[in-house]
């Protein structure tokens, strides 16, 4: 397409004011739900909506959020699940605080997002539709520099001036947020230029300004990390991030059959890269005899000095980011280093190892699989019996309610996970489907309830579970996702892990401090017991709730929590357990 096709593929829309152009780019750009929290600066979302439907056309859906934290949440859970930007409406700077760690969460997310903000009018009161017309508190709003909130945890920001034009600008956010790495984008739209009458408006599309590509990897640098790979003894893979594309996933699964590579995941890892349940799939302690190392998609391929390959070992990276420039000091090695986006580079090792393998190539391979697979049954038979054993301990043992958890969930659930490593739920969650598994892409907590949200409402037909600790559900504004998964009839379960605790101020602050006087004084800071009675709250909200003491009630309790939200009720399930660093 030549410079003049694409000038004459430009949208022409139908527009009174500024605001409509805003809301037929939004929906050109394939952003159908706008999390919306109310301000009096952004209810021209409300109108420009309600005109273009009432006209027969499309409209992103209107979300009501009661919190912004919840609000931005629900949309990193919409984009993980269909890979499409969401969006986010929030009062001036104030709601834009209110998302608060939030922010850091979709930061670090690789997911797109448009937060988009109110800003105050600073027109001279009365010269001006917009202008600044009531209150004092409109004075009190106008920062200096709003974007400054989040310019640190975005890819791009902008405040709409007179002079743009509009419709480009949000598909310009939107473009920005959807190339590779993918993440927010802060547009701020202030009220008299939202309101700026508009005769009609032409403006390009995210898709005509141009998408990059995925990248192919250097086919030089595939050549040499096959050549490694053929010649390794012990291969290992590290996975954290590939299972973003669902291709990923299978590929990685046959170039791993082919050779015999154990598969190791990452903390973090938000998304599920490699069926749970393979014989290849490994612990971290794979890594201690490795001598081939490709870590994929990861941020912290392992933790230093706890289990990391040893020195010699040879280290590639495969990442569309590969170097981690928005991590100021970052300490991994790598010999090899591909910048290529998962898919095509595992498919192209796949290929140039399968031109190349030899007959005892594929012998050696077949020894590494079955070895694999014994260790990988021998660790999952140990801990179903650890997790069996623990069934009568009052109060209830996070291990035993991990496993409960497991049994209960199919592998058509979505799970979002919030828990931390001592309630070992990774290790029962037995998970083959891509996209059936998210773990909390940042260390903000409070994520997993409005993601939750999010997911049911992109793909109404499946169950979505959120499984949290209480300290961080506590974090996710809760009440706040309950009642919006009521009123709009996307109802998910949440299980809550309910230890009166936090492992930061109790179990952390024990391992900093052996001889801790803290510690010995009872930790103060580090409980909040009694707690919140969560069943009740929910119960408040419209939900399903229901506390659980006996470990025998776990499994119908479970069961209970699916059979509501199949029938349309969000439910939460608290389970208590005993505190941290204490038997009750």
């Amino acid at each position: 397409m030549n410079a003049g096709d694409a000038a004459n593929a430009w949208l022409d829309v139908d527009a009174d004011e500024v605001s409509d152009l805003i809301v037929a780019s939004m929906t050109a750009n394939g952003i159908d739900i706008l999390f919306f929290s109310s301000g009096w600066e952004i209810a021209f979302f409300q109108e420009a909506i309600a005109k273009a439907r009432a006209r027969g056309g499309a409209a992103p859906r209107i979300i009501t959020m009661t919190h912004e934290h919840g609000g931005l949440n629900a949309a990193l859970g919409y984009a993980a699940v269909t890979g499409r930007p969401a969006a986010t409406a929030v009062h001036v700077d104030a709601g834009t605080l209110n998302q608060g760690a939030a922010i850091h969460t979709a930061w670090r997310s690789g997911l797109p997002v448009l937060l988009i903000a109110g800003g105050a009018p600073t027109s001279y009161p009365g010269s001006r539709r917009g202008a600044r017309d009531s209150g004092g508190h409109i004075w009190m709003q106008d920062a200096p520099d709003q974007s400054g909130i989040v310019r640190q945890y975005t890819k791009w920001c902008h405040r709409l001036e007179e002079h743009d034009n509009a419709g480009l600008i949000v598909s310009r956010a939107v473009q920005v947020a959807a190339s590779e790495p993918p993440g927010p984008v802060y547009l701020t739209i202030p009220k008299e230029v939202a309101l700026r009458p508009a005769d009609g408006g032409t403006f390009p599309t995210a898709a005509q300004l141009g998408l990059p590509l995925p990248t192919d990897a250097n086919a030089a640098g595939i050549e040499t990390l096959a050549r490694r790979l053929l010649a390794a003894r012990n291969p290992v893979a590290v996975v954290a991030g590939s299972g973003k594309d669902p291709r990923a996933v299978a590929a990685l699964v046959e170039l791993c059959e082919l050779l015999g590579i154990a598969v190791v995941h990452a903390t973090p890892r938000p998304y599920l890269s490699f069926p749970t349940d393979h014989p290849l799939n490994a612990d971290a302690a794979a890594l201690d005899d490795a001598d081939v190392v490709v870590a994929i998609e990861t941020v912290v391929p392992w933790i230093p000095g706890v289990h990391e390959p040893p020195r010699g070992a040879f280290v590639a990276s495969i990442d569309v980011d590969p170097i981690k420039p928005r991590i100021p000091i970052y300490e991994f090695t790598a010999d090899l280093r591909l910048t290529a986006d998962a898919f095509s580079a595992i498919t192209a090792l796949a290929t140039a190892c399968g031109r190349s393998i030899t007959t005892q190539g594929r012998r050696d391979a077949a020894t590494r699989v079955a070895r694999w697979a014994a260790i990988s049954a021998e660790r999952r038979r140990a801990d179903d019996d650890d997790a069996r054993s623990r069934a009568g301990n009052d109060p209830i043992d996070p291990v035993w309610l991990s496993y409960c958890i497991g049994q209960a969930l199919d592998d058509d659930c979505i799970v979002f996970d919030e828990t931390i490593e001592h309630s070992r739920l990774r290790r029962y969650l037995r998970r083959t489907q891509p996209g059936s598994y998210f773990h909390n892409p940042g260390t903000s907590g409070g994520w997993a309830p409005g993601a939750a949200l999010g997911a049911k409402l992109a793909l109404p037909d499946r169950d979505v579970v959120a499984i949290t600790g209480d300290g961080f559900y506590m974090y996710s504004t809760a009440n706040a996702t309950l009642w919006a998964a009521k009123h709009y009839g996307a109802p998910y379960l949440t299980i809550v892990y309910q230890n009166r605790s936090y492992s930061t101020g109790t179990s952390r602050l024990a391992f900093t401090y052996p001889s801790s006087l803290a510690v010995a004084a009872g930790s103060e800071g580090g409980y909040f017991d009694p707690p919140l009675d969560f069943a009740r709250e929910a119960e408040s909200a419209g939900a399903y709730g229901e506390n659980v003491r006996d470990p025998a009630d776990i499994p119908a309790a479970i069961a209970r929590g699916l059979a509501h939200i199949r029938s349309g009720t969000p439910a939460v399930i608290a389970v208590w357990l005993p505190r941290l660093l204490h038997d009750t």
